[in-house]
């Protein structure tokens, strides 16, 4: 299965108190600049024979499923071994997707896929709880994961982070018609949905092990 995306146009106009903290001269900018938040995140050797990008939304459960389930034998018998290189695609499905793409992004990039691991794994805390509030529950996490807390509102309040992410986004519609998450592309193939460990290796073109 996979979760369809829900167009979020109008999303800025709808998070006026962020955007004022965007008004900061950039000669103060605090952080990451934006070539290093907009640089690419993957996982593994970049010489790997095995490619696959996979376009994802940190508030999607299939998504979640597939990190919690299936990456881990992914990671070990493919990543780890050199025969995979795996490239993260934000594709965010809501606002509060977004909000945690950017914050992910501005963790060094080393420590991203353990942060969208944790992520992932604590989807019931900060994206789902009843009456939660979202950014601050991000914030936690952030903190715990060691970003200072001015860099996390500065990242959240970065209009320019949040433009590169919604026109990944929109490149990866029009250019391989993603519509859902998980979406998986490999050697010019596009796969929607989880997929077992073994039909993933196969997808990929590389020995399950």
């Amino acid at each position: 299965m996979a979760v369809h995306r829900r167009w979020i146009l109008g999303l800025v106009a709808a998070a006026p108190a962020l955007l004022r903290l965007a008004e900061a001269d950039a000669a103060d900018q605090v952080g990451p600049s934006l070539a290093e938040l907009t640089s690419p995140r993957s996982v593994g050797k970049a010489d790997a024979p095995a490619k696959v990008t996979e376009f994802f939304s940190l508030t999607c459960t299939h998504c979640a499923r597939f990190q919690r389930e299936v990456f881990p034998k992914v990671k070990a018998n493919l990543i780890d071994t050199g025969k995979l290189l795996l490239m993260y695609h934000d594709f965010p499905l809501d606002r509060v997707a977004l909000e945690a793409a950017m914050v992910a992004r501005a963790l060094p990039p080393d420590r991203y896929e353990a942060f969208i691991t944790t992520l992932f794994a604590t989807q019931d805390r900060w994206a789902f709880a009843r009456g939660v509030d979202s950014t601050a529950e991000l914030e936690k996490l952030a903190l715990l994961a060691g970003m200072p807390e001015a860099v996390f509102k500065a990242t959240i309040a970065n209009q320019q982070l949040r433009d590169f992410i919604l026109q990944e986004e929109k490149t990866a519609e029009d250019k391989y018609n993603v519509d859902s998450t998980p979406t998986f592309l490999s050697n010019g193939k596009t796969h929607a949905g989880e997929m077992s460990y073994e039909a993933f290796a196969k997808f990929v073109g590389a020995a399950a092990g």
